[in-house]
């Protein structure tokens, strides 16, 4: 008997160590998760259920026209299933109702048909006054095109301030390293929506974005403006908004791209008349400033140096840092078309892409930044083929 009470008595102490371990080990995971995410101004928030606050007129307007929706089909739904639901428990058999043959009077066939119709045209209305202020692109500021690629996105700066302006916006390396990483530690809370290069506009001006694609089907989408758009390879389309407010605001390619879909953010950067215009002055000096000269010739050292910084920018998303590729992407090192004497093979996947589009076209690069980012995988790894390609190599496979 005592051995048999020893052990209930040493099995209720497990129980309850491990009670407490399970307990501790549940609060110490609800701390880390309450503590790890916050709301992101301009992004999403924690448990958020309705639309992401609006700073601009348009997203406003759609917010209203969805309450009154939702509002008037309520109504509806509570004034035809109230009817209906009385009729039922008030008229019914059981207490001793029987049914009647009743005409029915011209006034019944016209309230069946008047009353929808008008129900109809009263929502109507102001969706399509929405819609119609939404396809407006016309008087805008500042004019730019969004390319959606796999997987990040081009932006040029087509007309207005800023005019002549390109740049290319990825995901942040660290960001991705972290996805790769679940291990890796907390999350910031602009986690998988911070790019290297944000898209940087005025307030209070007119921003029209005419969109399309070089490979797949993308969308510009940005919450906070209200603002949705496909972009379709061969097809441009085009949408607009006017921030009402500075700050920096976030969304993501809205349509199903491929498999790096979840790494191709949206961030708006919205500043100042004055901060934009010091902006677009720094910009075109640092795009003065980098300009290369394709007919430079360039050291092999010279040229591996600067590919690593394109690769990085670049590549490294889909190839890796370690060139070996993941999946159906394929590995640079030790690849037959990168060992390859004849450069020109290289050269025309760079600029054309292959596998339908598995390898997209790189053409937004410009010369040097692709001679060098070829020369880079030639002599990187195991590839030590000692080959280089220089930019007017690439300028002439252009031409």
């Amino acid at each position: 008997m005592k051995q048999a009470a020893e052990s209930v008595r040493q099995c209720a102490t497990g129980l309850k160590s491990a009670a407490a371990t399970l307990v501790a080990g549940a609060g110490a995971w609800i701390s880390t998760a309450a503590h790890a995410v916050n709301d992101l101004p301009g992004g999403p928030a924690v448990n958020q259920l309705n639309f992401a606050p609006a700073v601009t007129k348009i997203a406003e307007e759609q917010h209203w026209l969805h309450w009154f929706m939702m509002i008037l089909c309520l109504v509806i739904f509570v004034i035809v299933f109230g009817v209906m639901f009385y009729s039922i428990l008030k008229h019914r058999k059981s207490v001793g109702h029987k049914a009647q043959e009743l005409p029915e009077p011209i006034w019944v066939e016209l309230g069946w048909t008047i009353v929808p119709l008008l129900i109809v045209i009263g929502m109507a209305l102001p969706a399509t006054k929405v819609l119609v202020a939404q396809k407006d692109t016309t008087n805008s500021d500042v004019t730019i095109k969004a390319t959606g690629m796999q997987w990040k996105w081009g932006y040029d700066y087509i007309k207005g301030e800023g005019e002549g302006i390109g740049i290319v916006s990825t995901l942040d390396q660290s960001h991705r390293e972290l996805s790769n990483n679940p291990k890796a530690g907390d999350r910031p809370d602009d986690y998988l929506l911070k790019v290297d290069h944000p898209l940087v506009v005025p307030v209070g001006k007119k921003i029209r974005i005419i969109t399309t694609a070089n490979d797949v089907i993308h969308a510009w989408m940005v919450p906070a403006f209200g603002v949705k758009q496909d972009a379709i390879p061969g097809f441009v389309r085009d949408t607009w908004f006017r921030a009402e407010k500075t700050g920096d605001f976030y969304g993501q390619c809205a349509e199903l791209c491929g498999k790096e879909h979840a790494y191709m953010p949206i961030h708006v950067k919205v500043v100042s008349a004055a901060e934009y215009t010091a902006w677009v002055d720094g910009k075109k000096k640092a795009m003065a400033a980098a300009a290369d000269d394709p007919s430079k010739v360039w050291t092999l050292a010279d040229l591996v140096k600067r590919g690593e910084s394109v690769y990085a920018a670049n590549c490294a998303a889909c190839h890796q840092a370690n060139g070996k590729g993941a999946g159906p992407i394929k590995p640079l090192d030790g690849a037959a078309v990168v060992l390859d004497a004849d450069k020109n093979k290289m050269i025309s996947v760079l600029l054309n892409g292959q596998n339908n589009g598995a390898m997209p076209a790189w053409k937004q690069l410009n010369d040097t930044e692709l001679a060098a980012v070829m020369t880079f995988a030639k002599n990187n790894w195991s590839n030590k083929t000692e080959q280089l390609v220089q930019p007017a190599d690439v300028l002439a496979a252009r031409k």
